[in-house]
C-alpha cells in the first residue's frame, strides 16, 4: 500500500484562527481524503508553532502565562480543523518537551556535526511578524516587511548561532530546477529560483534567552540560547512522526509527499528547510504546494491588520460543507482571492441548495413516489477528470467539472426523460440510471464535502430510497 504523508503549515498561535487558516486546513484535508479514496495509507499533520517571539509578546499583552496562552490558542486551531471535518491524524505542539524538544535538538546536532553551525556577533533588522531578519533591500519604501506593512522592524544586536545556508545554494538550485523538490505552481518555483540566483546569506538559527524571554527549545550544549523559530518550527513536520523518538514510524512516513503552505512562507520551506535537511543528511520533501491568500477588499487578511473573518461563525451559519465548498470551488488555489460572505451565501444557494440539493431531492422523491427499490452493488471510482485536477491541486477545476459534467447532465436527464410520465420497465431503467448518477456524484464529492457525500450515499444505499430533509 502506498504511503502518503501530507502536512499543513504550522500556524502561529498568537491569536485565534481566521478564515485563511480554514482555507489551508480544507485544502490539506481534501488532498488527504482523495488519497484515502484511492486506498492509500495517508497521514496528515499540522500543529502549533508555539515558540515564536510573537507568541510571547501576545501572552504578555494578554497578561497570561505563556504556556497557558499557547495551549489555549493552539486548541482553537485544532478545534477549527475538527469543526471543518478536516481533523489531522497528528497534531504536534512546538512546546512539547517529550517529543518536539529532543527531535529539534537532534536536527541541530546533525547539522552541527556536518560543520554547518557556527557562532558570531550580528546586527540586523528583525520582523517579529515573520520571525526573521531582513536586509534593507528586502523591505518596502517605508523600510517595512512586505508581509506586515505598518509594523516597525526591530534593530537587533546580539551574538548567536548561524547556519551555513550559503553552502547549499548550488545544490538547492539543481533540486528546484529538476523538480526533485517540486514547487507548485510554476510561478512560485520561478520566484524561488530568482531568490537563489543571488548569493545566499547565512542565517541566524538561535537567539539569546534574554530576547527569547527564556521560551523555546534550548540549544544543545549552550544553556544561554534558544533554537530560532524556523529551525524549530519546520522540524514539527518530523517531530510529529517520530524523528528522534520513534524511528520506525519516522522511517515509514518521511519524507513528506507534499507540504501545503501559503505564499508568504515559501522561502522558509523551499530554501531554508531543504538546506537544513541536506546538512543533516535527511530526505527532502517531494513537493511544496503554495496557495494564495484570502483578501478582504483586496488587502491580505491578517490578525495584525484587524480585517480577519471568524470561520467558526461561518460554519455555524452555513455548515462545514457550505464553507468548504465556497473555499474550494470559488478561489483559484494559486492566486489571491477576495473573500465575501455575500458571495458565500450566493454560492451556497446556487450551487448547493438549488444545484446539488435539488437534484438529490428530485431523484429521492421520484424513487419514493414510485416505490422504487435499488439492489445493485456499485463499485465507484474517482472520475479521471476529477482525479487529474486533484493531482494538480486544482480544487476549483475539479468541482467545476463535477458540476458541469455530472450534476448538470443528471438534472437534464430528469427533464428530458420525464420519469413522472413513465411506468414499468422504462421507469425502472430511468430511476436506476439516476440513482447511479447521484451515487457517482456523491462518491466524487467525498474529498470535498465529506458530510454531504456520506448523507447522500446513506440515503441512496437502498433497497428503499426515501425523500429526506434537504
Amino acid at each position: 500500500m502506498n504511503k502518503v504523508f501530507i502536512t499543513c503549515a504550522i500556524p502561529y498561535v498568537n491569536a485565534s484562527p481566521h478564515v485563511g487558516h480554514a482555507l489551508e486546513f480544507v485544502q490539506t484535508d481534501t488532498i488527504a481524503r482523495y488519497h484515502r479514496l484511492l486506498g492509500e495509507d495517508v497521514l496528515s499533520l499540522s500543529g502549533g508553532d508555539e515558540n515564536a517571539l510573537k507568541n510571547v509578546q501576545a501572552a504578555e499583552e494578554a497578561g497570561a502565562p505563556i504556556q497557558e496562552f499557547v495551549d489555549k490558542n493552539t486548541e482553537l486551531f485544532r478545534q477549527l480543523a475538527i469543526k471543518l471535518n478536516a481533523e489531522f491524524d497528528v497534531w504536534q505542539k512546538g512546546s512539547d518537551k517529550n517529543h518536539h524538544y529532543p527531535s529539534s535538538q537532534k536536527l541541530w546536532k546533525l547539522c552541527e556535526t556536518a560543520g554547518d553551525i557556527y557562532r558570531k556577533k550580528y546586527e540586523g533588522l528583525y520582523c517579529v511578524g515573520c520571525e526573521t531578519f531582513y536586509s534593507s533591500d528586502e523591505l518596502n519604501e517605508n523600510g517595512e516587511c512586505f508581509e506586515h506593512p505598518g509594523k516597525k522592524l526591530e534593530k537587533v544586536s546580539e551574538e548567536n548561532y548561524f547556519f551555513k545556508l550559503s553552502k547549499y545554494r548550488d545544490k538547492l538550485i539543481k533540486l528546484v530546477k529538476t523538480d526533485e523538490l517540486k514547487i507548485i505552481p510554476e510561478t512560485r518555483k520561478n520566484e524561488v529560483l530568482s531568490f537563489l540566483s543571488q548569493p545566499l546569506q547565512d542565517i541566524s538559527i538561535s537567539r539569546t534567552n534574554e530576547r527569547a524571554k527564556n521560551w523555546g527549545v534550548p540549544v544543545p550544549h549552550d544553556p544561554n540560547q534558544k533554537i530560532f523559530v524556523w529551525f524549530d518550527a519546520l522540524n514539527i513536520y518530523q517531530s510529529g512522526i517520530g524523528f528522534g523518538w520513534d524511528e520506525k514510524k519516522y522511517k515509514k512516513y518521511w519524507p513528506a509527499d507534499v507540504h501545503v503552505i501559503g505564499k508568504g512562507i515559501t522561502r522558509f520551506h523551499a530554501v531554508y528547510w531543504p538546506a537544513f535537511l541536506l546538512s543533516a543528511g535527511l530526505k527532502l520533501p517531494k513537493a511544496i504546494f503554495v496557495h494564495g491568500y484570502l483578501t478582504v477588499n483586496g488587502q491580505k487578511m491578517a490578525k495584525s491588520l484587524g480585517n480577519t473573518v471568524d470561520p467558526v461563525e461561518l460554519i455555524e451559519k452555513y455548515g462545514a460543507d457550505g464553507l468548504r465548498y465556497y473555499l474550494l470551488a470559488k478561489f483559484s488555489p494559486f492566486e489571491d482571492g477576495d473573500f465575501s460572505e455575500e458571495r458565500l451565501k450566493e454560492t451556497y444557494n446556487a450551487d448547493l441548495a438549488n444545484g446539488l440539493g435539488n437534484l438529490v431531492a428530485r431523484v429521492a422523491k421520484l424513487c419514493e413516489a414510485n416505490n422504487f427499490h435499488f439492489h445493485e452493488l456499485i463499485h465507484e471510482s474517482v472520475d479521471p477528470v476529477v482525479s487529474k485536477a486533484l493531482e494538480e491541486y486544482k480544487f476549483n477545476e475539479a468541482l467545476e467539472k463535477l458540476w458541469n459534467e455530472k450534476l448538470a447532465p443528471a438534472n437534464k436527464f430528469v427533464d428530458e426523460n420525464k420519469p413522472w410520465e413513465l411506468s414499468g420497465e422504462k421507469l425502472n431503467e430511468v430511476l436506476t440510471h439516476l440513482v447511479k448518477d447521484v451515487l457517482g456524484i456523491a462518491h466524487n464529492l467525498r474529498p470535498f464535502l465529506p458530510q454531504t457525500a456520506e448523507k447522500i450515499e446513506k440515503q441512496f444505499a437502498g433497497p428503499k430510497i426515501k425523500l429526506e430533509a434537504p
